[in-house]
């Protein structure tokens, strides 16, 4: 973050970033002066603009126009001088309404958040699938098939039932491969799939795994069935990418088929999701900040949601860099909450 600015000049900034949000017009002098609490003469508002402008906060799009943030000028208003502005009653329950399970799958409750924060935010929404490698294990049990294949049978989450069958280098009796669920459901049910796999290589390895024979049986044949469970970011879905459209600042042509490209072919921002995964609680990324000279013109809010406890997807809004952040934050925040809740319950 930039050193902090004097309190004028915090004030002018202020003033400017949020009147430019509202109108999308450049904010000139006259327009500052005449913001009854700042109290401050023209020509100091034209020293304080200056020295701004030379911070590299603000800058004048044409010679004679007045001036509009810059990329640090909006980082420095997010980090200090944003005032979040509370959702109302009415938004609130309409997100819990919309967010309420009802039995719907979780594919079909990503789908009912994005299309939700989309309307709201009058912008597009994203929101990634939850990584089915992060399902919990509640209950592993195996059955005998014939030519020397086992069928493995995971509960996983509240009541997901998922099934895989396992190429064996021997025939298995029923009664031996329930000895191995139920040391396996005693030793790691509670885990999800992505730290059991850990948990198995290193009890595999452990020395007293060695003396228990059914336990490092067990877990050869649980290895086995969780092949191919490395953790994967996987996929998202969006609504709303036509909101774009009503914004000036995205009209160009080119720009806006670069991003619906980079939305339809979906690597690169899953790139970028991904790397919100292991960050803490909400990620704002601000113009070129996120790294994408395709969303250059674009600034994307995110915000983790959860499945019994882990971190399971991202859900966010794309929109234009002069999006109202005090609305947009708090709206992202509560909409994962409630996904959040929708999916655990």
């Amino acid at each position: 973050m930039a050193e902090p600015l004097e309190q004028r000049a915090a004030d002018l900034l202020k003033l400017l970033v949020e009147r430019y949000i509202a109108d999308g017009q450049p904010v000139g002098s006259r327009t500052l002066s005449r913001a009854a609490s700042l109290n401050l003469s023209p020509a100091t508002i034209r020293n304080v603009m200056a020295d701004l402008d030379e911070l590299g906060l603000v800058v004048s799009p044409h010679t004679s126009a007045g001036r509009v943030p810059t990329t640090r000028g909006y980082r420095y208003f997010v980090d200090s001088l944003l005032a979040p502005e509370p959702l109302s009653d009415a938004e609130r329950d309409r997100i819990a309404e919309d967010l309420v399970p009802r039995g719907r799958s979780p594919q079909d409750m990503v789908q009912a958040a994005s299309a939700l924060i989309s309307r709201l935010s009058k912008m597009a929404g994203v929101v990634t699938t939850p990584r089915r490698n992060l399902a919990i294990l509640r209950r592993i049990q195996f059955m005998p098939l014939s030519d020397r294949r086992v069928l493995v049978i995971l509960v996983v989450n509240q009541s997901e039932v998922q099934n895989r069958i396992v190429a064996t280098d021997r025939p298995y009796g029923a009664d031996e491969l329930e000895r191995y669920a139920n040391v396996l459901n005693e030793h790691f049910a509670g885990r999800d799939l992505v730290s059991l796999r850990t948990a198995l290589w290193q009890d595999a390895n452990d020395t007293q795994v060695r003396v228990n024979q059914t336990l490092k049986d067990a877990v050869f044949m649980a290895e086995q069935a969780f092949k191919g469970d490395e953790p994967k970011g996987g996929d998202y879905v969006y609504a709303g990418g036509g909101n774009l459209l009503g914004f000036q600042e995205l009209g160009d042509v080119g720009r806006l088929r670069g991003l619906f490209d980079a939305l339809d072919r979906k690597r690169d921002l899953l790139q970028l999701f991904d790397s919100c995964l292991a960050a803490e609680g909400l990620q704002i990324f601000i113009g070129e900040e996120s790294g994408y000279r395709v969303l250059d013109e674009v600034s994307v809010v995110t915000a983790p949601y959860f499945v019994e406890g882990q971190v399971a997807g991202v859900l966010g809004v794309i929109g234009p860099t002069r999006m109202a952040y005090s609305r947009i934050i708090p709206l992202v925040a509560e909409t994962a909450r409630r996904l959040t809740a929708g999916l655990d319950n």
